[in-house]
């Protein structure tokens, strides 16, 4: 019996949920296993946790005393709830998570045991960076790297199986300085729009002094059978199925949406939710997605840096708890053709520490006045630099998204809503000539008749959108499910802190010349509404009319992810995160060699395991099939039996002939093209032939005769489980 049917009998003899679920208060386990400030407040002494709590708060520096101190409370509440190991929690350049535990037991001089957690191992482990990606900063030979605390993400225990480990969020680097990882460029970037966004902001209120970006994510994602997935190689191997026919029925009746949660899942979401409230992932809403056996989760907005650790903590963690299910999670952008993939939107927004949203419209011209600053510099900012946010969600995965079954296009736009969109073209056009009157001119503009409180509901969620303003933040749909957050949230974050500078100098040498400060801010707005207008649409994105619309505009629509990252090796990226302080020169160009080296290297695997499949599945079958026709054909012809007879069966014969020949010779020109490409030195050069000579040239051809064979092919003869089982059986 072949994997498939095993995983189908399995599957319809199962009666009872693998795991049963006993209802539990949110309230009551949230952050369980999170080393709070309130816990701080029982583990430490009063001098270390003030010295935490102003790390956090007010990133002040903790000496090594205090650091010792910390450690010892921090490890105290970790015993005291079974912890026996410690890891310094990181996220290198792979895309995934790393740790590297150490026991607390140690031996003293006498060799008598103990327990011991430090200062220095709180703040500072040298894990081996030799094998981590870093685009040359680090050759093989030069293995030392560095993984330092970060305290503004609290520590938490990662219960696997019988163990438990403490994690503390850090930072990679390496041995020279540079940074090897997501979050370091990350907590760069916040910083450098905190500064920017404060100093706008203190036009309006000189009371702020800390701006906090905020993001809420939305995971998208597919759950299936784990048997069934382990049947399929590609599945394993590449995340997606690089064959499978569409089933009759797939989203078109669109009944999966917001339906009925099937109670396999249901019981699966409710134990990952349970292990996640625990790590003070604060996950608000579950939901069925368009897709057949597609599903989302989403949180509460958080800080974007707590934000982030989250989200990839909680992709590893459903990956973790669905085994406990016999399921498989899903989290590439497009696992089955013809259906939707799976994105992540980016929520995101400006908090300041007065209490205001800086992306929700206020009730007087003065808090609209404030309101429009920072929501036209967000424009500004994704029109100037749209081609780095397209940078910062290109990979190999989300190609195969952008653009297909509501995924956003490769184009990046931005959906403002017809309200707000009225009282831009009113600042550009009616009320340029009262500028220069009086300060009064400025109330004069009575906005919040303009921007209604009730925003929400004038500013329709255009799913066609790659970032789209909906009503007190800003939806950056495009970032893919399997990405992290980072990627996209430093990029977008310091785009707009270089833009908020700009503002601020345009501003103050009006204010020096004379101007009075609303209509110098008035100035510039109109002036950046009108130097950014054209990346405004509020239509179809989906549409043949966009793109050539959109080319008309001169906004860039790059469809593939090499030339996608060609916007990382310009001389105004290099600006603007050197400038800002996120990455050196030398640390974007390893960017930069990292994401083509990620992006050629998956094409490669899928081409490996599309030959791998066609020669080893998928032919053999056929000629199985083939024989089995050809006999008996025969059969009927030495029977005596007319040809017309047989007709029906010879026709099918040539078809499955005509399909095997077609899989194996471009299998076999898919092997050569491989061979030209790797021989290229270039790694651009290179990652552009694998996406046009290999990808373009060969994936959808040799799809398109396998998944024709699937159509023809006797059921009981084929070994992959097909999309009917995958996306339906349950």
């Amino acid at each position: 019996m072949s994997l498939r049917f095993e995983a189908i009998n399995n599957l319809t003899a199962e009666k009872e949920p693998v795991i049963k679920y006993s209802p539990v208060k949110v309230t009551s386990i949230f952050r369980e296993n999170v080393f709070t400030l309130e816990k701080a407040r029982m583990f430490l002494t009063d001098e270390a946790y003030k010295s935490l709590s102003a790390s956090i708060k007010g990133g002040k520096k903790i000496d090594r005393e205090m650091a010792n101190q910390i450690a010892i409370g921090l490890r105290t509440w970790a015993e005291s709830k079974g912890v026996t190991h410690y890891t310094h929690w990181f996220q290198p350049l792979t895309g995934t998570t790393a740790e590297k535990h150490d026991s607390f037991f140690t031996l003293k001089g006498d060799g008598s045991a103990i327990d011991q957690f430090d200062g220095d191992a709180l703040i500072q482990q040298e894990p081996d960076a030799s094998s981590f990606p870093s685009g040359g900063i680090r050759a093989t030979f030069e293995a030392r790297g560095y993984t330092a605390w970060d305290p503004t993400s609290p520590a938490f225990i990662y219960e696997v199986g019988l163990g438990k480990t403490l994690c503390i969020p850090t930072i990679f680097i390496s041995y020279t300085g540079e940074s090897l990882d997501y979050k370091a460029p990350l907590l760069k970037a916040l910083d450098a729009i905190d500064t920017a966004a404060v100093d706008v902001a203190r036009y309006f209120d000189r009371n702020i002094t800390k701006i906090t970006p905020t993001l809420g994510w939305e995971q998208e994602y597919f759950v299936v059978d784990e048997g069934l997935a382990n049947a399929r190689p590609d599945l394993i191997q590449c995340g997606r199925t690089v064959f499978g026919a569409s089933p009759a029925k797939g989203q078109q009746l669109e009944d999966h949406y917001f339906g009925s949660i099937p109670e396999r899942v249901y019981n699966f979401m409710l134990d990952f939710e349970t292990v996640a409230y625990k790590l003070g992932i604060p996950l608000k809403t579950r939901h069925n997605e368009v897709a057949p056996a597609q599903f989302e989760v989403a949180p509460i907005f958080e800080e974007v840096n707590i934000a982030v650790d989250h989200n990839i903590l909680l992709m590893d963690l459903m990956t973790r708890v669905a085994k406990r299910h016999k399921l498989k999670v899903l989290l590439h952008e497009k696992p089955f053709a013809g259906i939707n993939g799976s994105g992540k939107h980016n929520n995101w927004s400006m908090a300041t520490d007065t209490g205001i949203n800086l992306l929700a419209p206020g009730k007087t011209p003065k808090t609209n006045l404030l309101f429009l600053t920072f929501f036209v510099n967000t424009i500004k900012a994704v029109h100037t630099y749209s081609d780095i946010l397209r940078a910062s969600i290109a990979s190999a995965s989300n190609d195969h998204r952008l653009g297909a079954n509501e995924a956003p296009p490769a184009i990046i736009s931005v959906f403002v809503g017809s309200a707000l969109r009225q009282v831009l073209d009113d600042i550009e056009t009616r009320v340029t000539d009262k500028f220069d009157e009086q300060d009064e001119a400025i109330l004069k503009l009575d906005l919040h008749r303009g921007i209604p409180e009730v925003l929400l509901d004038n500013t329709d969620r255009n799913r066609t959108s790659p970032f789209a303003f909906t009503g007190n933040k800003f939806e950056f749909r495009a970032v893919g499910s399997l990405a992290n957050c980072a990627n996209a949230m430093v990029s977008l974050n310091t785009i707009v802190a270089q833009t908020l500078k700009d503002f601020k100098k345009e501003v103050d040498a009006l204010i020096e010349g004379g101007t009075k400060k609303e209509i110098a801010i008035m100035q510039i707005i109109q002036k950046y509404i009108k130097e950014s207008k054209d990346v405004l649409f509020e239509g179809d994105g989906y549409s043949d009319e966009w793109e050539k619309e959109a080319e008309k505009r001169g906004l860039p629509n790059v469809k593939t992810t090499p030339l996608a990252l060609d916007a990382l090796s310009t001389e105004k990226a290099k600006k603007l995160f050197t400038e800002n302080g996120v990455y050196s020169d030398r640390e974007l160009e390893a960017r930069h060699e990292i994401e083509l080296e990620n992006y050629l290297k998956k094409v490669q695997i899928e081409a490996r395991i599309m030959g791998d499949l066609a020669l080893n599945h998928i032919i053999p079958v056929a000629i199985k099939y083939q024989n089995t026709l050809a006999q008996n054909i025969k059969n009927l012809s030495d029977a005596g039996l007319p040809e017309s007879s047989y007709a029906a069966q010879k026709d099918i014969l040539s078809k499955v002939a005509k399909h095997i020949e077609e899989i194996y010779n471009n299998g076999a020109s898919m092997i050569k093209a491989r061979k030209v490409a790797n021989k290229i030195e270039d790694i651009r050069e290179r990652a552009i032939s694998y996406e046009k000579d290999i990808k373009a040239a060969y994936f959808e051809t040799i799809r398109y005769h396998v998944d024709k064979l699937e159509a023809l092919i006797d059921n009981e003869e084929w070994c992959l489980p097909k999309y009917r089982e995958l996306l339906f059986l349950r």
